[in-house]
């Protein structure tokens, strides 16, 4: 079965049976029988583990066991599980002035080239995790690591050499609403409902995001490049995505445990197409330009951490 397939699959199904549960003092529909109205984010591993549409090889997931934590929405078990996923980024250069114009102090681009900064743009696919099947649009600035010093091309190698990146997230639409209240609510991120795709087959990726007015925004289409199995937890990838919450500065950190996927420089035959919508009007206020890279995850696993306070931040006076 293709991962497009099932995705489709569990959208149709969230749309005909679902049960009205309370998250964070919000009612928000969920798929009856899914994963949150069984689990309440607080999963049987073994239970999982025998679900055909995840597999067997979950030991990503039994290394950081969850607990039950305080937060913004109350009392939840974390970390967030996303037990199977696929996803498509662009790295994308920006002018510095744009990038600036867009960032809280102290946040600063890293540099890429001179006058030049870098943008991720991601389109994710969650088929399988603790709060159910979600699409999902990121744009995110990268930028240099708090309370590091260091040049920021000694910067963007590190962080290209070790996997791991920090950025601040301007636009972060989802397709249902526990999501997006969940991001809201809990970590105080840019979310909201739009609606979303992202199918991968074995010759294409076809992705897009339409506002929920209906007005178009974003596609993208590109052949699927030549994919290498990865061996579990072999090519571990962080992101910290750096907000404030509450006023004071936060970081959260995602790790990706790749297991199909492919990487492309310069990649010449990425169709991206802007419409009207609020993510290519803020592709256009950032000046966007060259793709310098394409990533490509055609299968996934992912840990969605809680928020960390950010002291390096917090101890500054602006």
């Amino acid at each position: 079965m293709h991962s497009v397939t099932s995705s489709k699959t569990s959208a149709s199904h969230s749309k005909c049976s679902t049960v009205q549960v309370e998250f964070g003092g919000q009612k928000v529909d969920v798929p009856k029988g899914g994963y949150y109205d069984r689990y309440r984010m607080n999963p049987n591993l073994d239970e999982v583990a025998r679900d055909p549409a995840v597999g067997p090889d979950i030991d990503f997931f039994r290394k950081i066991p969850k607990s039950l934590v305080d937060s913004r929405v109350g009392q939840i078990y974390a970390p967030n599980f996303y037990y199977r996923t696929k996803s498509v980024q662009l790295v994308l250069l920006a002018p510095l002035e744009s990038l600036r114009s867009k960032l809280p102090a102290p946040l600063e681009p890293i540099t890429a080239f001179p006058g030049y900064g870098l943008i991720a743009l991601t389109f994710y696919s969650y088929l399988v995790c603790d709060n159910d099947p979600y699409n999902e649009v990121s744009i995110a600035i990268i930028v240099r690591q708090p309370g590091k010093g260091s040049y920021s091309t000694t910067q963007l190698l590190s962080s290209i050499w070790n996997r791991t990146f920090y950025g601040y997230v301007l636009a972060l639409p989802v397709d249902t609403e526990i999501a997006r209240v969940r991001g809201v609510y809990g970590y105080q991120l840019p979310k909201w409902l739009a609606h979303i795709d992202l199918e991968m087959d074995e010759y294409n990726i076809k992705a897009g995001v339409t506002a929920a007015d209906g007005i178009p925004d974003l596609t993208l289409e590109v052949p699927l490049p030549a994919l290498k199995n990865f061996p579990s937890q072999s090519s571990i990838g962080i992101n910290n995505a750096i907000n404030e919450i509450d006023g004071k500065w936060h970081q959260v950190t995602v790790q990706t445990n790749p297991l199909l996927g492919a990487q492309r420089l310069l990649p010449g035959d990425v169709k991206l197409s802007r419409g009207q919508g609020p993510l290519s009007k803020l592709l256009n206020e950032l000046d966007v330009s060259t793709i310098l890279r394409m990533d490509v995850l055609k299968d996934a696993q992912m840990i969605l951490n809680m928020p960390t306070p950010l002291k390096a931040f917090n101890d500054i006076k602006l």
